[in-house]
């Protein structure tokens, strides 16, 4: 799945090019993606545009996507509050096992840096939990990354691109 959703990250660099599901899949065919791959990458992919699009219909008038939410109580659903600067993510049992101390910490740094805000957070995590793996890789989280920032219409700083495509692996320490 994982390797569709590369390929459609780098031919389709701007979230609006991307063909609808259908023609899409089409598209990968031809390409030489499997059909089970191609299928479980949509299937993802739907419930990316799901998420980004209920993001962005839920934020305040005049925000930005990639902008940090207003906190007011029009943003949020009734009986909830937006999210605050001392607020505390906890994660469930579950997402932990599911990702695993890496992803995890990988997120973390991500929000104490300032370059994931609150709602992408959200939809990385659950993008995060719909994907294989026990625990996800590092590697497939940061596609899962680029590929919520992707779905918003935005490209994340340089230096946060350089690290979500660099491999660590080959990495020199001086």
């Amino acid at each position: 799945m994982f390797e569709v959703l590369v390929y459609v990250y780098e031919n389709y660099w701007q979230g609006d090019a991307c063909p609808e599901l259908h023609q899409l899949s089409r598209k990968l065919t031809a390409v030489g993606f499997e059909a089970d791959e191609i299928q479980a990458a949509l299937v993802w992919l739907n419930g990316l545009n799901i998420a980004a699009q209920n993001t962005q219909v839920g934020m305040p008038a005049g925000s930005q996507a990639g902008a940090p939410p207003v906190p007011t109580t029009a943003s949020a659903p009734p009986g909830f509050q937006a999210q605050t600067a001392g607020s505390l993510r906890v994660y469930s049992v579950a997402e932990q096992d599911h990702l695993g101390a890496q992803a995890l910490g990988f997120v973390s740094f991500l929000e104490s840096s300032g370059v994931l805000p609150s709602h992408m957070r959200e939809i990385v995590i659950d993008r995060a939990m719909a994907a294989p793996g026990d625990p996800l890789a590092l590697d497939d989280l940061k596609i899962i990354v680029l590929m919520v920032y992707w779905s918003f219409g935005e490209e994340p700083d340089a230096l946060v691109l350089d690290e979500l495509c660099d491999d660590a692996d080959f990495r020199v320490a001086h």
